[in-house]
């Protein structure tokens, strides 16, 4: 496919545009970004507006633009998990994390490590939970550079060898400068744009694409019917239903545990801010189920069968499948206005989460246990050097790796980001559970869910009796994690063990 250079303009056109957003950010709500909590927190001065955008455009992400779509596209209704899950998750957030909310401000947490930390003093417990949202958070930042590299594709540009990777390559290198300058006021800066260019690129596609393909109705029956439902149980099993129902619940839980969410949470001006973005973030869930229509319009409009696009189906598979729609219905300059949406998509959540996987080692990992005596200026600088060492790394996993694995590993990220739960959310309303059994515990839910997912992916056939019972095995292993603390924290109380202070007080969480 020749180079579609009016998409190529105008895509970068707004890119150059959320750069300078970037670099000025620097400017925005000034404060001391040699100080960890102005870099990594922005001072903790984002109103709800600035706080909707940043969470919606940190939760919310190029990928999930690719992905929902392309999930519907090859698998139909189970894509449809994502929009219950979201609507879960936001009456969770509003009952627990103005407790976090709280307490980190009045002890000046960053992380929700040093949350767990604080309350069970125990550093080998944050230790644990800082790595597991290090290493959770990794692929999912190179996930992002799937979107980036599907539309650069779909413009024409060559996508492979390092002709491919070139753009890619500048997209970090920017991405890492204002991040490094700018720290988390550039990804918020740069939100409030990304986010409207997607309200109006998805608004204008649920209207204009089913008008040029004669309407709803011939969409929806020119999908498979099988696409169109949950495959119903079958005898002796709950089969999709449960799947589904699990993977649904299992996903809210682990959301808001990533430790960009809680950096988000984190960077807002008062527990209040946190609670309004509950009730105003499900316009997001709205937006996602229209963004999942996108997959059965591309069923529709048979994106896959046109031969100019057939060499991109088969290096990207399903997800070409939304650029290819662009590309069939749109005007070269609204697509390059698409594209650029979903690249800038990209950017968001990959410099929040730099930030945050930052702040995390910064904190948890090199005061605690390699330089305890850094000073605050010296704390903020490893950070920014971190975050740039993250980005680098994610950058050469989603070169060297085949995009495939990327996925997979950002699958297993869900798995093992919600062990941190029993730690961080139940601290959040009890000090009864022992810190040794919660950590292994963590443990147990950390190697029961890996070898799930080792031996039948995201969804682990449980058998109880004559009943199998297909769960996400995030679920499922979290459930083990739960037990084996329980279990612990009354063995080690009745056996007498000595517990350490606990920082906080039942003050610090309203």
């Amino acid at each position: 496919m020749p180079v579609n250079w009016i998409a190529l303009v105008v895509f970068i056109a707004a890119f150059g545009f959320v750069t300078f957003l970037g670099f000025a950010a620097v400017h925005w709500r000034r404060g001391d970004l040699d100080l960890l909590h102005e870099w990594g927190l922005a001072g903790g001065r984002f109103g709800t507006l600035v706080t909707w955008f940043l969470l919606g455009g940190d939760l919310y992400t190029a990928y999930t633009f690719i992905a929902v779509p392309a999930l519907a596209f090859g698998s139909g209704a189970v894509a449809f998990f994502a929009v219950p899950y979201t609507i879960i998750v936001y009456p969770f957030v509003f009952v627990v994390f103005p407790r976090l909310w709280s307490v980190a401000k009045r002890h000046g947490y960053i992380t929700a490590a040093d949350f767990v930390r604080g309350r069970y003093g125990n550093k080998w417990l944050a230790l644990a939970v800082a790595i597991t949202g290090i290493v959770a958070t990794m692929p999912y930042i190179a996930l992002q550079l799937v979107g980036i590299q599907v539309v650069i594709a779909g413009m024409g540009v060559e996508s492979r060898g390092l002709m491919g990777d070139l753009p890619l390559i500048i997209a970090f290198v920017i991405l890492a400068a204002f991040t490094y300058m700018s720290g988390l006021r550039a990804p918020a800066a740069i939100a409030i744009v990304k986010d409207l260019m997607i309200y109006i690129t998805v608004i204008a596609a649920v209207i204009i694409v089913p008008i040029e393909l004669g309407g709803y109705g011939k969409i929806f029956a020119a999908v498979p019917a099988q696409k169109l439902t949950l495959a119903p149980p079958g005898p002796g099993t709950l089969g999709s239903y449960s799947a589904y129902a699990t993977l649904a619940l299992g996903s809210a839980l682990a959301l808001f545990l990533y430790p960009h969410s809680v950096t988000g949470v984190l960077s807002s001006s008062s527990r209040h801010v946190i609670r309004r973005n509950s009730a105003l973030l499900p316009a997001y869930s709205f937006l996602l189920g229209l963004i999942a229509l996108l997959g059965f319009m591309a069923i529709a409009a048979g994106v896959d069968k046109a031969p100019q696009f057939a060499p991109y189906f088969q290096q990207y598979k399903a997800n070409f499948a939304v650029p290819a729609l662009f590309l069939h219905i749109f005007p070269a300059w609204f697509a390059g206005f698409a594209f650029a949406a979903i690249a800038i998509g990209a950017l968001v959540p990959a410099a929040i989460m730099s930030i945050a996987a930052a702040n995390l080692w910064t904190r948890n990992v090199y005061r605690e246990f390699i330089n305890p005596r850094c000073t605050l200026a010296r704390e903020a600088q490893m950070a920014k050097w971190v975050s740039l060492i993250v980005k680098f790394g994610a950058l050469l996993f989603i070169i060297g790796l085949s995009t495939q694995y990327a996925i997979q590993l950002q699958l297993l990220g869900g798995v093992w980001i919600i062990q941190t739960l029993p730690a961080v959310i139940f601290g959040l309303y009890t000090r009864w559970f022992d810190a040794w059994a919660l950590l292994i515990g963590w443990a147990a839910g950390i190697v029961c869910g890996t070898w799930m997912y080792w031996v039948a992916g995201t969804t682990f056939p449980l058998h109880l009796g004559g009943l199998t019972i297909p769960g996400y095995a995030a679920f499922y292993s979290l459930i083990v994690n739960i037990a084996v603390t329980v279990v612990l924290t009354l063995i080690f109380g009745l056996l007498g063990a000595v517990r350490s202070p606990d920082q906080t007080s039942a003050a610090d969480y309203v």
